[in-house]
């Protein structure tokens, strides 16, 4: 099924997940922590989603891949149903990001500093080696 955001159709949980590579799992997991919304079909059958839920959907992707943490989803979830506007999403959206640019600029730091640490003491083991081999 190709999934088009701009139609009406109601995709199901399976070929919502089939077509953006994730289980009907993760879907469930999400459904159950607040950040989608199923659909009951009209024929009662299994879940489905409406084109703005798959838009939702890959939004979270993304923020996924930037390493927002589900609470940190709900809370723009939260923010966004309050004002169903991105207006109130955005500004919280930005400061996690900021949040996130941050530790992973200290994550940086810290691997530079370990990878410093190993280049270091190979040389120490480099030189020990040699020494002993004389």
């Amino acid at each position: 099924m190709n999934i088009d955001a701009n139609d009406n159709q109601i995709i199901t949980i399976g070929d919502l997940a089939k077509n953006i590579g994730l289980t009907t799992r993760t879907l469930r997991y999400w459904e159950e922590v607040g950040i989608i919304v199923s659909e009951e079909r009209a024929d009662g059958a299994n879940r489905g989603y409406s084109p703005y839920y798959v838009r939702r959907i890959k939004f979270i992707i993304k923020l996924k891949e930037l390493g927002l943490t589900i609470k940190e989803m709900q809370d723009l979830y939260v923010a966004y149903g309050e004002a169903k506007e991105t207006d109130q999403m955005i500004p919280k959206l930005i400061a996690f990001l900021d949040r996130h640019t941050l530790m992973v600029d200290e994550k940086i730091a810290k691997l530079h500093s370990l990878r410093k640490d190993i280049v270091e003491y190979r040389q120490r083991m480099s030189a020990k080696h040699s020494s002993s081999s004389m």
